[in-house]
């Protein structure tokens, strides 16, 4: 049976602003539980304000390892003023822009969760193009368009070590509006055509796929 989070950690979960059902959450925490294991951190891309980031962060408490999420957190396209996922107590009143750093850190300290989490704030490419560690787990939760869905894929995956974890969210074969599940769902297919990953679990629009054919990149 896949692990469970306790009470307090998914009573934070819930309490958080995002977009992500518990269902979904629970088959996160499953995968960063079975990540951890192989002792490496575990990465997201799309923090917001951190409601999936209070499970990742549970999961590397008890593994030992950290958690890690990076975000601009100037919002994605469908969360800016106008569009149906805009929240207007996400703005920055003195800047006219949305910043959502300050509630995903009210989220990780209600949660007793900072000290296992390290927050990378800025564009997901640059941070990618730094970057030279294997992970166990990257979570993929960012933009929906082609050109930052597949940034995140390609900045990304190539770090997941050999039997670690590839997640992607909002997942969906057929388009519910011009911002949801299209760009996701043709970076999973390109995931599996890759041939370096192989489908483990689905779980409404969240996927998760097993590294199954390593990489330079994740042998480092």
């Amino acid at each position: 049976m896949p692990a469970a989070p306790k009470p307090d950690i998914l009573a934070a979960f819930e309490a958080a602003k995002g977009f992500m059902p518990t269902d979904e959450g629970l088959a996160l925490y499953g995968a960063a539980v079975e990540a951890g294991r192989l002792g490496l951190p575990l990465l997201e891309v799309g923090t917001y304000c951190g409601r999936s980031t209070v499970l990742l962060a549970d999961a590397a408490r008890q593994a030992g390892v950290t958690a890690l999420t990076v975000d601009h957190h100037r919002g994605s396209e469908e969360q800016q003023p106008g569009w149906d996922y805009h929240d207007p107590e996400t703005v920055d009143p003195e800047i006219g822009l949305m910043d959502t750093l300050p509630a995903f850190r009210r989220t990780l300290h209600r949660a007793g969760l900072e000290e296992h989490v390290v927050a990378l704030v800025g564009r997901s490419p640059q941070i990618a193009a730094l970057w030279n560690s294997p992970l166990g787990l990257v979570f993929v939760d960012g933009g929906h368009t082609d050109e930052h869905a597949g940034a995140d894929y390609e900045g990304w995956a190539p770090h997941v070590a050999e039997g670690g974890l590839l997640v992607i969210h909002d997942v969906f074969p057929e388009p519910l509006d011009e911002f949801t599940g299209q760009a996701p769902y043709r970076v999973y297919l390109r995931a599996l055509e890759s041939g370096d990953f192989t489908e483990t679990s689905v779980t409404g629009s969240l996927r998760v796929l097993r590294r199954t054919r390593a990489t330079a990149a994740g042998r480092r």
